[in-house]
């Protein structure tokens, strides 16, 4: 069995990746969509560990409430970048999105 603390250590790893790449790349929309992925991931892995340490089932409640928002938000990308990929084929920008004010 892996250990509590080593959980949380990879958990926070890959939150800081995440956190790195939000900062890092502004302009892409595909990379800001998984790097707010895997911050629900870091976030879903510590709601299991305690669960696990735990031995209640509260934690994994809240990662399959978590994992239906995650679902909901990457449907909604993927709505907002097809609407700007019929605009302009070439490139997809987080900068594009004056385009859709309406």
């Amino acid at each position: 069995m892996i250990d509590i603390q080593n959980l949380v250590v990879i958990s926070m790893l890959i939150f800081a990746l995440s956190l790195i790449g939000l900062i890092h790349n502004r302009g892409n929309f595909i990379s800001l969509f998984m790097c707010i992925e895997l911050m629900l991931l870091s976030i879903n892995t510590n709601f299991i560990a305690f669960s696990q340490l735990h031995q209640n089932i509260h934690g994994q409640a809240f990662v399959f409430f978590n994992l239906t928002v995650a679902a909901a938000e990457s449907a909604i990308g993927l709505g907002l970048l097809i609407a700007l990929y019929s605009d302009n084929p070439k490139y997809i920008s987080s900068d594009t999105l004056n385009q859709l004010k309406g």
